[in-house]
């Protein structure tokens, strides 16, 4: 596998320029020009044979980046190396497979025809194309629907057909936005399961989605931008570890009268039922809280590090960053 960096992006930003519509109307001289920044100041660095999560939430600047990625617009500054090249090099271009947000397909088409555009698009032979298609078909769960227009898809099934689209040239790096949006639980597992099988035969994948239980399942590294500012970024293993030490207790017969000593650490707690709550507390408080249950008549279940998930550290960075 090559130890090369696949993706290097330093300190970009995208500005767009808008005409205001009003003052367009009255076209009078001297008319505002609005500057729009989408994206403000990215910088990251994606290694091989990873998958990496992109975060933030809805207009945070994270299509507008992969769309740079992909060279589908350029950067107002900073900028973007895959493999120490150029995103417009056509290198590169032939060893990058990418699903957009909202893939769109002409709808009086089917997947066949589709795939056999795309793999002519990349260079590949008939007997090559041919093979690769009905592969990734299969793959994708559309067999049942290989000789179904397009105008009877659902999203779903789009979706699906987005990611065969993105794998017909077998690339070396997987770019997808929002690649598990509009499927049902068992499509997210299948397109999951596809993601972890490129990576094992040494792709490199980068996608952004909404969905953080499945960034936190496959991801090796994550970046959490917000207001075009990446804010968090690191191994996801190290970002959910909380720097404020936290400690989780599972508590017992938790009675009115214990819940009374305990306070706000109770009432914040998450009720497990039958007298049972779980809470996260400071290192240092655990000492005083089991005595307390002690004395109570509770019992102490479980006491663990707590590791926060990954829905936790992207709300309190989100928020931590909205309050700066």
């Amino acid at each position: 596998m090559s130890t090369e960096t696949v993706i290097e992006i330093r300190g970009v930003a995208k500005r767009f320029t808008l005409v205001e519509l009003e003052r367009l109307l009255e076209l009078k001289p001297g008319q505002v020009v609005r500057r729009i920044e989408a994206v403000k100041d990215v910088s990251l660095t994606v290694e091989p044979g990873t998958v990496y999560g992109f975060l933030g939430p809805n207009g945070a600047g994270k299509t507008t980046t992969i769309k740079m990625c992909v060279d589908l617009i350029r950067p107002s500054a900073g900028t973007i190396k895959l493999w120490g090249l150029e995103p417009s090099d056509p290198d590169v271009k032939r060893r990058i497979g990418y699903m957009p947000e909202h893939p769109y397909f002409y709808d009086y088409l089917k997947p066949q025809e589709i795939l056999d555009y795309f793999g002519r698009l990349f260079g590949l032979d008939g007997a090559e194309r041919k093979k690769r298609i009905d592969r990734l078909i299969e793959r994708v769960g559309l067999d049942h629907a290989r000789n179904r227009s397009l105008r009877k898809f659902s999203k779903g099934m789009l979706q699906r057909l987005g990611v065969a689209q993105a794998l017909i040239n077998d690339p070396k790096l997987i770019v997808f936005d929002e690649p598990l949006s509009g499927l049902d639980p068992q499509g997210r597992k299948e397109i999951r399961d596809i993601i972890i099988e490129e990576r094992e035969k040494g792709a490199t994948i980068f996608f952004s989605s909404h969905i953080l239980s499945d960034i936190e399942h496959l991801c090796d590294r994550v970046a959490i931008i917000n207001q075009g500012v990446v804010v968090r970024e690191g191994l996801l293993s190290e970002l959910l570890v909380s720097g404020q030490r936290k400690t989780e207790l599972v508590l017992r017969h938790v009675n009115e009268t214990l819940a009374g000593a305990l306070g706000d650490a109770v009432g914040a707690g998450t009720d497990l039922g039958a007298e049972t709550k779980k809470i996260i507390v400071d290192a240092d408080q655990v000492s005083t809280i089991i005595a307390l249950v002690l004395e109570h008549g509770g019992l102490v279940d479980r006491v663990a590090p707590h590791r926060d998930s990954l829905e936790e550290l992207f709300l309190r960075t989100t928020v931590e960053q909205a309050a700066s």
